[in-house]
């Protein structure tokens, strides 16, 4: 990727450095870009955070390559401090699986350690009861995450939707744009029809609307990202949108400065 690419991508406020002053309105994003901390899975922890300030953002999400589940109270302490010192907020945990009431009670210990907003999680269906439990008491959100064709648990937004939907308010979802094309499903719809219960978004593109579609650039592959982001502002969305790039596990910093430098155009053009 070129310089420019780079430095676009990592201009603040969306570039919106135009040099224009008086005469020019902003729109009122109530949302903020972050990235899920997968797509820097093979990077040490420290290396992570010092990526992430390179492209600008101060919102990640924590997959437990970066912080395990088990970890004790001293290193999430640890751990947080240095996101912090870094300037970058640790909002939430995820993917984070939940197949029994010890995974849960465990998420959620660990997110309240940790000072976290949200779980993104995938719990089993017949434990939601419980994880609803579990958000009353500890006051955290829940998001659920799609995961597309072949997933039997929840393969589409709407699959998640309509068993939380008479839930607490606190039970919702994180729709991943990705796996929302791969099974045939337009994100933006999705947003739409769903948006009550939508807490966080994972974008990225995909190369083919099918099980066999992976992940590409933003900006390369077939899903309408402006129709989206555009759909956000109009719904004006207030959760995180985390940049989640799987691809190019061994050198991802410059497709993720390539998709970040590619949102924040189309919302500069917003």
């Amino acid at each position: 990727m070129s310089g420019m690419g780079i430095a676009f991508a990592t201009l603040p406020s969306f570039a919106y450095s135009t040099g224009l002053k008086a005469n020019v309105k902003k729109p009122a994003f109530t949302f903020q870009l972050g990235i899920a901390s997968y797509s820097l899975r093979k990077f040490s922890l420290e290396d992570t955070l010092k990526m992430t300030k390179r492209l600008n953002i101060s919102r990640m999400s924590f997959k437990d390559y970066h912080l395990k589940l088990d970890s004790s109270d001293e290193l999430i302490a640890e751990t947080v401090k240095k996101c912090n010192d870094t300037g970058i907020r640790l909002y939430g945990g995820g993917v984070i699986y939940m197949r029994s009431n010890e995974d849960v009670d465990r998420a959620f210990e660990y997110a309240k350690k940790a000072g976290m907003e949200i779980i993104i999680g995938v719990p089993k269906q017949d434990l939601l009861p419980y994880v609803e439990q579990k958000v009353k008491l500890y006051n955290i959100k829940l998001a659920i995450h799609n995961h597309g064709p072949k997933d039997t648990n929840y393969p589409s937004a709407e699959s998640a939707y309509v068993k939380i939907k008479d839930m607490d308010p606190r039970m919702g979802l994180c729709i991943d744009v990705g796996h929302t094309k791969r099974i045939g499903r337009e994100p933006e719809k999705d947003l739409k029809d769903f948006f009550e219960r939508v807490f966080d978004i994972h974008i990225k593109d995909v190369d083919q609307a099918n099980e066999k579609g992976t992940t590409v650039e933003v900006g390369r592959g077939i899903i309408n990202i402006p129709a989206f982001l555009k759909e956000a502002v109009r719904l004006k969305y207030s959760g995180t949108m985390a940049l989640e790039f799987e691809k190019d596990s061994d050198d991802p910093l410059p497709g993720m400065a390539e998709s970040l430098g590619y949102i924040r155009g189309v919302m500069a053009a917003l």
